[in-house]
């Protein structure tokens, strides 16, 4: 029997606080179950662990790619700025172009570019320390997401990418208005025209420095995309990326490069901080981290939710999905799977039952995935070494967001 749902409790202020006891309920129900609601804007909602792998590398699911609202009669999407670059970048691209994008970025995050990156990660982080203690100093309250959870990725990306140290300040504003629009409900509308101009704004950044690079090349990312691609070729046929897709991709590289491992660091620092057993584990042992930062992506991941919709007709766990189906897929519930983890509702950096799924799986599998984790896997027990006495310094807030989850603001004191 198919089980049918509503989004309804998940979209409440209260399921968007804390939206575990929704999934608990959807896995009660099974691993995949329907929408009745043609309201809702999803016909499908995948949430088991098994089933969101298995739609996750289904060739017959697709990212949101601009096809799918031209197939659907709608190309309101071409007149914002901001849809327009998520559309031209490697998260919402198929089949070739996403290939070819992925080939030329993915060399800045092999495994063995990342691993050597360590010694630049571990001076950054000493060097966003020493600052923190400075601000810190005498036990004067500090925001550690602007001091340091926000700036070590920031500083990390930039450093991979070509960003001028300078210019790293300028980001964060503009960052958190293009990244409002990811989220899930009617709501994120409202924040569109701020989107727009951020997308504006990031693109005209980030195509001056496309063209800097190309005239004075530097060891970075940049310039070696920018020498990738020859400005005075037309021919529709040879691999090179065009300035669109170019700019698309730098930018929402280095935005979702240090966003979510800002959260990572934040949302686990928090955890460390309710509890002082873990927190002195870690401290007493810094190789514990590993673990530790997996069960953090896994019980606290920034994001929480991927979409995809039908192009063809398939089934996930048994479930048929008709050709043109929305369908939801929950990264987030898949990671609190009773059937896949013991447990689940219990932070266990110990546990050995499998990766989260909160970089996604298949071919849109998160480029950054190795280097962020390498950077939490620094930056905690460097934190806690520095600051063994790290404590809240008042309420956190509330966290209302499903994609780019985490807090505004973490206020701690460090001595």
């Amino acid at each position: 029997m198919i089980t049918q749902v509503s989004l309804r409790a998940l979209l409440s202020r209260e399921g968007r606080r804390d939206p575990n006891p929704f999934y608990a309920e959807l896995h009660r129900q099974g691993p995949v179950c329907v929408l009745a609601d043609p309201a809702e804007k999803f016909d499908v909602v995948v949430h088991g662990y098994d089933a969101v792998h298995e739609a996750l590398r289904d060739p017959a699911l697709h990212v949101m790619t601009g096809d799918y609202p031209d197939r659907r009669g709608s190309s309101r999407w071409r007149a914002h700025p901001a849809l327009r670059v998520l559309v031209n970048s490697i998260f919402f691209t198929e089949g070739p172009d996403h290939g070819r994008v992925r080939r030329l970025f993915g060399q800045a995050f092999s495994a063995r570019r990342v691993a050597a990156l360590e010694p630049a990660v571990e001076r950054i982080v000493g060097r966003l320390l020493d600052r923190l203690a400075e601000r810190g100093a005498g036990g004067a309250p500090v925001d550690l997401l602007a001091e340091f959870a926000l700036p070590v990725p920031s500083d990390v990306v930039g450093e991979l990418l070509g960003v001028p140290e300078e210019d790293r300040d300028w980001f964060p504003r503009r960052v958190r208005a293009f990244g409002a629009i990811l989220d899930l409900g009617a709501g994120i509308w409202r924040y569109q025209q701020a989107a727009d101009l951020a997308a504006e704004e990031l693109t005209g950044y980030f195509a001056d420095l496309v063209a800097k690079r190309r005239a004075e090349p530097r060891d970075d990312l940049v310039s070696v995309v920018a020498a990738a691609q020859d400005p005075h070729d037309d021919d529709p046929n040879d691999d090179d990326p065009n300035d669109d897709e170019l700019v698309a991709n730098l930018l929402t590289m280095y935005n979702g490069g240090f966003v979510t491992t800002t959260h990572l660091i934040g949302n686990g620092v928090r955890i460390l901080l309710d509890d002082p057993a873990e927190k002195a584990r870690v401290l007493a042992d810094p190789v514990r981290a590993e673990g530790f930062v997996q069960e953090v992506l896994r019980y606290e991941p920034p994001t929480h939710f991927s979409i995809r919709w039908a192009a063809a007709d398939t089934e996930v766990a048994g479930v048929a999905v008709p050709r043109d189906s929305r369908v939801l897929v929950l990264l987030g519930a898949a990671n609190r799977d009773p059937r896949r983890f013991t447990d689940p509702d219990t932070f266990d950096p110990g546990r050995d039952e499998g990766q989260p799924l909160s970089f996604g799986a298949g071919v849109h599998y998160c480029l950054g995935a190795v280097l962020s984790k390498l950077e939490g896997r620094i930056a905690l027990p460097m934190l806690l070494r520095r600051f063994p006495d790290l404590a809240l310094a008042g309420d956190p807030g509330e966290r209302t967001t499903l994609m780019l989850r985490g807090y505004e603001s973490l206020p701690v004191t460090v001595s």
